[in-house]
């Protein structure tokens, strides 16, 4: 098993060319396929069924083993198995049709109102970088774009007079998505400013070297952003789910909400809903005369 997995593992070094990073997460969830044989006596690849792989994946998931952690080992067995068969040394795959656990739902984390206008309305210096990252966090809590969005901009996407940017999502489709007066603002005294870094290309979104800026370094701007403002942790998606969730309590619109967060079904939506009952129970608590039991009384 061992020598196979060797040459699985140089294949896809050599040939599929996967990062190193990959290549060892693979290495070692595959390696607890090979611990789990040897306990069972299984001899080799082609000994190992379904029910077996079942079994391991049951266990690994009673020890605390996240629900993703499991898809990947099995997506690992999967491809292993892909390997085997195409070098004809197994013509099965015990990974066929195996799910792993359903892990709970994790809500996503969101700012409240107050700390989204705290990080917004704050001064901000009239340079390319202030300007930049200003318009950046105006427009990701204004529109509720996706990292990968706001990064593939361009400026024909945008029509500011109109207030409105055109996205290419998922799946390669297309919304139209309304620009809030701030963020239209913020865009237009960045563009005002764009022209310093000497752009190479139509990118809404440039570094003062004139590039498109990535999203590792948009991350790292909207991450500065929360520690100077706000002193906490911050990525985009948090701001897209702050623009979910508040534009959810406001309006109550789910179908709306999934239109503009571009999610192909609305059960990806619907955890919004979750946020938005947490909001209006903590409004309840403390807004209502008859919300709080008394000490000491009983339901």
């Amino acid at each position: 098993m061992e020598r196979q997995l060797e040459a699985y593992c140089a294949h896809l070094r050599n040939e599929r060319q996967v990062s190193e990073h990959t290549l060892l997460a693979y290495r070692r969830d595959l390696d607890k396929v090979i611990e789990f044989c040897n306990a069972q006596g299984i001899a080799g690849w082609a000994g190992l069924q379904v029910q077996q792989l079942r079994q391991l994946v049951a266990r690994q998931h009673h020890h605390g083993q996240s629900s993703r952690s499991l898809a990947r080992l099995l997506s690992a067995v999967r491809g292993l198995y892909r390997y085997l068969n195409r070098e004809g040394l197994c013509q099965h795959d015990p990974a066929n049709g195996l799910t792993p656990p359903k892990g709970e739902r994790r809500l996503p984390k969101a700012l409240d109102t107050d700390r989204a206008l705290q990080l917004l309305d704050g001064g901000v210096d009239d340079d390319f970088i202030a300007r930049r990252d200003q318009a950046i966090l105006e427009l990701f809590y204004s529109s509720g774009l996706r990292l990968s969005e706001l990064t593939g901009l361009d400026l024909a996407q945008l029509d500011l007079a109109a207030g409105l940017v055109q996205v290419l999502g998922k799946g390669g489709k297309s919304r139209v998505l309304p620009v809030g007066r701030k963020a239209r603002e913020a865009l237009q005294a960045w563009l005002r400013l764009r022209g310093i870094g000497g752009p190479l290309d139509d990118a809404v979104f440039i570094t003062r070297q004139g590039k498109r800026l990535s999203p590792r370094a948009i991350q790292m701007r909207v991450k500065t952003a929360g520690e100077r403002e706000l002193g906490q942790h911050l990525h985009p998606h948090m701001l897209r789910h702050s623009f979910a969730s508040h534009l959810l309590e406001s309006s109550q619109d789910l179908r709306a909400v999934q239109e503009m967060l571009g999610h192909a079904d609305i059960s990806t939506t619907q955890i919004y809903t979750h946020l938005d009952f947490q909001h209006l129970a903590a409004v309840y608590d403390s807004a209502h005369p008859r919300a709080k039991r008394s000490k000491g009384t009983d339901s």
